[in-house]
């Protein structure tokens, strides 16, 4: 899509703008209000998880059940410079106050690996998501491509940088905790990912006109192993643990990370932890901002049980690799995009199709 002909949701939200393209179906709106808060996200404090015995014992306690019970927890004390994370805040909110022209230099349609991207990124998506987002890619280092990392604000490399690494031994401090948890060698997890690859995706949510009709972004859960995220005090990250039935908003906590388990991590405990069923919801009075630092294998890592406790099955086949693993997760996204289009386009229901 050419520059010229692109429109950004900052655009439509100071406009007070909304497109029938953003209206999601009736049994995909939201159910929950995005400040309704539930306190069943647990917040786990790391102060003491270098220090062993009964301390770090405890913490461990922690995490496994949140893993176990919803596959999402907070951790405060964590050891990420809160100087980082001010400076990392500030650049992502500069950066989204720019003029539309000057955030698609960074366009990253037409598979540029990186940038400023409007809405979904899921190719044939009917139904649009309420956000904007910068994304760039930060490990393994040597593949870094600096062209698509934004060059305004200033300091944006310097703090991004940084930010990354602090996150990448924040990731793996927890990797270390739930492979203790499975019965494994500490490292065993970090191991499975042969050479993490680590993603970062900066998410705004400009106000919306008509919030209760549509989502910042659909329901899904994340293809990697675990995912960091940091959110600003607005509200609109919410989880569901029963198909989609019912809903919470999770409470924001100031400078915590909010850690998602993935379908990798699902995968290599076999099904013990749950990967995170989450959306977000946007609102009418505020914009909303989130950072996700997505802690994910090397393409060419196995996708399979570490371990398989007894009396188990595997949850897998046989392994395949996180390559093969992701493309047939998008694979099945994209049926999905296409069977709702047909529906819309013969105005009939989607779950009458997939009968």
């Amino acid at each position: 899509m050419a520059n010229g002909a692109t429109i950004t949701i900052t655009s439509l939200s100071e406009e007070n703008s909304f497109h029938e393209k953003f209206i999601r179906d009736e049994n995909e709106r939201p159910k929950v209000a995005y400040n309704k808060f539930s306190d069943e996200i647990p917040v786990i404090s790391l102060a003491r998880i270098e220090e062993s015995g009964e301390e770090r014992a405890e913490i461990c306690r922690k995490i496994v059940a949140a893993c176990e019970g919803w596959g999402i927890f907070q951790v405060v004390d964590h050891g990420v410079d809160s100087d980082v994370i001010d400076d990392m805040t500030r650049l992502a909110r500069e950066f989204f106050a720019f003029p539309a022209e000057e955030k698609l230099r960074f366009d990253m349609s037409g598979g540029k690996k990186g940038g400023f991207i409007v809405s979904s990124h899921l190719q044939g998506e009917v139904v649009q998501d309420w956000r904007e987002i910068v994304t760039y890619f930060s490990y393994p280092i040597q593949a870094r491509d600096y062209s698509r990392w934004p060059d305004k604000p200033e300091t944006w490399r310097a703090v991004t940088e940084a930010y990354s690494e602090q996150l990448m031994k924040l990731g793996c401090k927890l990797l270390e905790v739930l492979s203790e948890a499975m019965g494994l060698e500490k490292d065993a997890l970090s191991k499975a990912c042969v050479d993490m690859d680590q993603k970062v995706v900066v998410n705004f949510y400009p106000k919306c006109p008509q919030p209760d009709l549509t989502l910042g972004l659909k329901r899904h859960t994340d293809p990697g192993t675990i995912t960091l995220l940091l959110q600003d005090q607005v509200g609109g990250l919410q989880a569901t643990r029963d198909g989609g039935e019912t809903w919470i908003t999770v409470q924001p906590v100031d400078g915590a990370f909010v850690v998602n388990l993935g379908d990798h991590g699902h995968y290599l405990s076999n099904g013990r932890f749950k990967n995170a069923d989450h959306q977000a919801v946007v609102n009418s009075n505020s914009g909303r901002l989130s950072i996700a630092t997505f802690q994910n294998p090397a393409p060419q890592a196995a996708v399979y049980p570490l371990k398989i406790r007894e009396g188990e099955d595997p949850i897998m086949e046989e392994p395949i690799t996180f390559s093969e693993m992701y493309k047939k997760k998008m694979a099945k996204d994209l049926e999905l995009a296409n069977l709702k289009k047909m529906a819309n386009k013969d105005n009939i229901q989607l779950q009458d199709i997939l009968a």
